[in-house]
């Protein structure tokens, strides 16, 4: 008797051992694959333009047939971090209860954050992945330390020049009558904190860290560089450390007023601490090297005499040094380059020139004050803002934003040394201009003089009949 099978019964017997040999396929190749992983130090710091090597570790079983392994190494941002080598070959020889062990190395290109990803792979497929989060910050250098204090042995002498400079009775004058002051304060702690924090908002809608470092720059209080420049540019010596001294002091009240109020509203996560330790320091630098410069005036009048002849040349050589060294000192800072930077740098302190010398003319200050206002109002104290940015943010972070106060120290004197070429051309013109009129006169008088003698000789000279 014969037994006829249902057709869709073959069909599915056949489909049901198909799937069983796929699945035992599938398991075998499952079970010849390494199974391993991989482990590296967590974080690691590296120091900008140097190379540091992070330790990882390679376990797992790989099969005795298995081909050759390697290690790929990447980074998710290579201008900030760069792998020394791609890809490095494994070693396989101990196929079960696999261990390896190894370094890689990896530059700090640029100061930030990124991650290196660990991949290990056959070569067709990953295997086994991790990452690696490296902070590139930068190093403290010698050259910092020198330019630091070049720096402020040449401003001490430089204020001791000032000393030996300053008429005193105008001084007190000013101080009497604070017209010049007054303007300076309003514009030093009450335009320039609301100019800054304004263009922040607007520059830098999205990043708080550099909001904070244009911020900072606003509230701090006038630099020492402005005294400089208005000796340079011919401005009111006198009014202008008044100023200095005023702002200084000023700032003890004032930075905190505008640090904890729109400071606040920027980064109110920032454990913001006025630096009062930094404030008084500028402060006993400023003010001892004065009195020591007035002794010298009272009490050593010759030596006295030669510092105020050499002030103007002094103060030129000391602001080329300041702007060539500081930049050069700062270059790395030039890579972070960006049009909302540009215009951050140029607006804060040039807007505060404009709007200073306005305040200072429709208060019918004459023009050597209102330049001497508008100078102490747009330069500002930007060493106080950096040491605030790196106390307020951690790094890299505090020196990525630093670049916010020196770029605008950078922008601060262009319109000033326009200022100076500009006098020194009309001051060259009115100096030919004073010789043609000199020798024209002694040309005139000459003609004269001749002529004057002619008449003398002819009225002398007997008549003959």
């Amino acid at each position: 008797m014969l037994i006829k099978m249902c057709p869709i019964s073959a069909l599915s017997q056949f489909l049901l051992t198909l799937i069983c040999i796929f699945l035992i396929c599938v398991q075998r190749i499952k079970a010849e694959k390494p199974n391993l992983s991989i482990k590296a130090t967590a974080d690691e710091t590296i120091m900008l333009d140097t190379t540091y090597y992070v330790n990882y570790t390679i376990n797992g079983t790989v099969p005795s047939d298995y081909g050759e392994l390697y290690l790929q190494i990447s980074t998710r941002d290579a201008s900030i971090a760069k792998p020394e080598n791609t890809t490095i070959p494994l070693k396989n020889e101990v196929k079960s209860n696999w261990l390896t062990t190894g370094l890689f190395g990896v530059k700090g290109a640029f100061l930030g954050k990124t991650s290196v990803v660990l991949t290990v792979r056959d070569a067709q497929s990953d295997l086994a992945e991790t990452s690696v989060n490296i902070k590139v910050v930068r190093p403290i250098r010698v050259v910092d330390t020198v330019f630091t204090a070049t720096v402020a042995t040449l401003v001490t002498i430089i204020y001791i020049n000032f000393g030996c400079a300053l008429n005193w009775e105008e001084v007190r004058a000013t101080v009497k009558k604070p017209i010049g002051p007054a303007i300076g304060f309003f514009g030093q702690f009450i335009v320039m904190p609301l100019l800054s924090f304004g263009l922040a908002k607007a520059l830098f809608p999205d990043n708080a860290e550099m909001q904070l470092g244009m911020f900072f720059t606003g509230v701090s209080p006038g630099g020492g560089a402005s005294n400089v420049w208005v000796a340079v540019l011919n401005g009111d010596i006198n009014l202008s450390i008044t100023m200095t001294t005023i702002s200084t002091f000023a700032a003890f009240g004032m930075m905190p007023l505008w640090l904890f109020t729109l400071g606040k509203i920027i980064f109110e996560q920032a454990e913001i601490t006025v630096p009062y330790r930094q404030i008084s320091t500028y402060a006993i630098a400023l003010v001892v090297p004065l009195a020591i410069g007035y002794v010298l005036q009272r009490f050593c009048k010759r030596i006295a005499r030669f510092f105020t002849r050499i002030l103007k040349v002094f103060s030129s050589i000391l602001i080329l040094f300041i702007v060539i060294f500081a930049i050069v000192t700062n270059l790395y800072l030039f890579e972070i380059f960006s049009w909302e930077i540009i215009i951050a740098g140029m607006g804060l302190p040039w807007l505060g020139y404009v709007i200073a010398y306005i305040l200072a003319v429709l208060f019918k200050q004459p023009p050597h004050i209102a330049l001497t206002i508008a100078v102490e109002t747009g330069i500002q104290n930007t060493g106080i803002a950096i040491f605030l940015l790196r106390f307020a943010l951690p790094q890299p972070e505090a020196d990525i934003v630093t670049v916010v106060p020196v770029y605008i120290a950078t922008m601060t004197p262009l319109p000033l040394f326009v200022i100076f070429i500009y006098q020194k051309i009309r001051g060259r013109m009115s100096a030919n201009a004073e010789k043609m009129s000199l020798l024209n006169s002694r040309i005139h008088l000459s003609d004269c003089t001749a002529n004057s003698t002619d008449t003398s000789t002819k009225s002398s000279v007997p008549t003959i009949a």
